[in-house]
């Protein structure tokens, strides 16, 4: 099925977790008619919550991808998780997506991880509009919330719309419409349709002075933007909507602004205009600059490819749907044409690869009929590849292309798990094998001598849902330890010193020193192990020997080395021929004594807190947050709660929630996201270094 690409919006919903993302998909699914139903998160019956953990917890774990037609365009929309453990899903979803729709909660405002989230889409250039949902609680405020979006996240936000009344139905004030300043008219929502007949009327007196004002901040910053609506606002004429429209949706596709629409999706209220919003103002693939592929022969040449079918086809693998019968491949399609029974390349792994059916996904229902074909701005689900991996490129062989990948985040939590008997063994390590291939963050490695195989994630949640599937869905027979603390290991000092080893080999001595130096090393981006290599004068395949060893040794460790500098200073040996084993050996014993000496540094893993808490358990929770050694940043009011924010380290967090509820009588909530590293107090570094 050819869609044309003017039509097309692939976009994604992302939000702090308990926004309303998942409602706001499930009132999109139906009033497009995609679904005839509306499903309830509380329930468990929403269409992209489809997971048996997802409908348990009323929370989106894993994105899903639906598709829908509305009004005469195609919305490929990606519903992703809001809660930190989870923000994998979000970074591959932004990574393939043109636009996004940023949930705010109108009671809750911007939350940690609508910052990251924010950050994310950033990383990416994602154009972006935002939905102040829940106006209809109690405590909600639109003006307070988009202010945050200026001071909290840097955006430039632009009301499009105001609420009219604000809070619950009984609330005297309740929010009972929306005021589109596009139009001027206000919009309310038929309650005996669920919101599927919207009504329009001219605006009540008791809004129109404020309507008025805000259009006019509205028209100010569009002016910026426009010579021809800039004219028209000097010489004081009407200003067309349809011109409005148009110089918002340029100026949302230039990054300059971001504009705030609002409604309550649980009460039906504003959906049908945020759909509109979507097509009027986010990018089609059209509108997208020309992705940057290099060349898998020299990475140095850059080689773009547009969004047209006559390209040479490119896709990149960002998500691998996996179960017990058979792998789907969620493909995000660049360039070019892609057809069913085709073979396509992947240059990481330099195979071909066969696609022997096309579907188009809808959440974890597959259509009963492949599709022939797909064609460049498209997202595809396909079956039968053998080798990919998330983040890989498909291309034409004849035109090989290699596309950016998706890079995240370090595991920070660990815990052991253990087959019941010799038998159940093979059956873990295939079912851990089928997840990792699932889940990029989710990482598995057996001890062969023990037996034992920790699996690591990010976070306590994370790590759970894995062990309730291995135990539930994979019907598994396991004992799994209590989570422990992914510790890093750096040095505290430079040193210079020198590995010397001698080898007899058929009767012939051998020698070898190695000089190293080794240092602490701060990169402002992220912790690395930087290599320096040796002089030219050493011959090259004693310097690749050297370092590769070296390399070798900071990964072997118990705990892997961050933040530090290694430079291999200098390699003599006697002999005629070098002996590259010798030198190896010789590095190996310069890197043990260079660590040694260097007093090495234990870092933890510090995570950014944030607990929203009433005043009157302020207390409370900040001297728990104390005893748990947390440092705490700040402390602000938002609406009448407070929001603490604090860097505390992780091994002091396993069970917080529980502790934070009790603390508060569950009228507290909270949201972490890992920080940092940072040095370990001294009993802990004795525990683990034995320093």
């Amino acid at each position: 099925m050819t869609r044309r690409l003017e039509d097309l919006r692939n976009i994604g919903i992302v939000a702090h977790i308990d926004a309303g993302k998942t409602t706001v998909t499930e009132r999109m699914l139906y009033y497009a008619g995609a679904i005839h139903k509306m499903g309830e998160v509380d329930s468990g019956t929403t269409t992209t919550d489809s997971d048996q953990e997802e409908q348990d917890r009323g929370i989106t774990i894993y994105s899903a991808c639906v598709t829908f037609p509305w009004r005469d365009q195609t919305i490929n929309l990606i519903d992703t998780p809001g809660h930190v453990d989870f923000t994998a899903e979000v970074e591959r979803s932004l990574r393939v997506l043109d636009g996004a729709v940023v949930v705010f909660s109108a009671r809750e405002g911007v939350e940690a991880q609508s910052e990251t989230v924010w950050r994310q889409a950033d990383k990416y250039h994602i154009p972006r509009i935002a939905f102040i949902n829940k106006m209809d609680r109690e405590g909600a405020n639109f003006f307070e919330v988009f202010g945050e979006i200026g001071t909290r996240l840097g955006g430039n936000p632009v009301a499009i719309q105001l609420p009219l009344g604000v809070g619950p139905p009984h609330h005297p004030d309740a929010f009972r419409g929306i005021v589109d300043l596009v139009e001027m008219k206000l919009r309310t929502f038929d309650e005996d349709s669920k919101g599927k007949v919207v009504e329009t009327f001219d605006l009540p007196d008791e809004i129109k002075e404020q309507a008025e004002q805000w259009r006019r901040k509205m028209l100010d910053e569009l002016f910026n933007y426009s010579d021809e609506l800039a004219q028209l606002l000097l010489e004081e004429s009407p200003v067309p909507a349809d011109l409005i429209r148009k110089v918002i949706r340029q100026a949302t596709l230039g990054y300059h602004i971001t504009p705030v629409l609002c409604g309550s999706a649980r009460d039906y209220k504003g959906v049908q205009l945020l759909l509109d919003a979507v097509t009027y103002y986010l990018p089609s693939p059209a509108d997208v600059p020309p992705v940057q592929g290099k060349d898998p022969q020299n990475l140095e040449k850059k080689i773009p490819r547009k969004a047209n079918a006559d390209e040479p086809f490119c896709g990149l693998v960002f998500k691998v749907l996996v179960d017990e019968h058979s792998e789907l491949y969620f493909v995000r399609v660049y360039s070019g044409v892609l057809k069913q029974q085709s073979r396509v390349y992947n240059p990481r792994i330099d195979k071909k690869e066969n696609c022997t059916q096309l579907r188009h996904i809808q959440a974890d229902r597959r259509e009963p009929w492949p599709v022939e074909t797909v064609e460049a701005g498209d997202i595809v689900g396909i079956i039968g590849l053998k080798h990919s991996v998330t983040g890989d490129t498909l291309c034409d062989p004849k035109e090989p292309v290699v596309l950016e990948s998706i890079t995240f985040p370090e595991t920070v939590v660990s815990m052991a798990i253990e087959p019941d008997s010799t038998a159940e063994r093979k059956k873990l390590a295939d079912k851990l094998e089928m997840l990792k291939r699932q889940d990029p963050t989710f990482s598995a490695v057996t001890n062969e001598e023990t037996g034992q195989t920790i699996i690591s994630g990010m976070g306590e949640l994370h790590l759970e849902i894995i062990k309730n599937r291995l135990l539930r869905d994979f019907k598994l027979k396991v004992k799994v330890h209590k989570p422990r603390v992914s510790y890093r290991e750096s040095v505290g000092s430079t040193v210079e010193v020198t590995g010397e080893r001698h080898r007899n080999v058929a009767g012939q001595q051998h020698m070898a020193r190695v000089k190293v130096r080794i240092e602490p090393f701060n990169n402002k981006d992220k912790p690395i192990v930087a290599f320096n290599s040796l002089p030219a004068t050493i011959p090259p395949v004693v310097a690749v020997a050297i370092i590769e060893t070296l390399a070798e040794q900071t990964q072997g460790r118990a705990f892997p080395l961050l933040n530090a500098k290694i430079t291999a200073l200098d390699a003599e040996t006697t002999d005629t021929e070098p002996d590259e084993i010798t030198f190896r050996m010789a590095a190996a014993d310069a890197f043990r004594q260079a660590l040694e000496q260097s007093q090495a540094v234990l870092l933890e893993p510090i995570m950014d807190l944030e607990v929203n808490v009433p005043d009157d358990f302020v207390g409370e929770i900040t001297g728990d947050l104390m005893q748990r050694r947390a440092q705490i940043r700040s402390t602000n009011m938002r609406g009448k709660n407070t929001v603490v924010s604090a860097d505390v380290p992780l091994a002091n967090m396993f069970g917080y929630s529980g502790a934070m509820r009790s603390l508060s009588q569950g009228r507290a909530s909270c949201s972490m996201e890992p920080s940092t590293y940072a040095p370990a107090p001294p009993d802990i570094r004795a525990q683990f270094l034995g320093i």
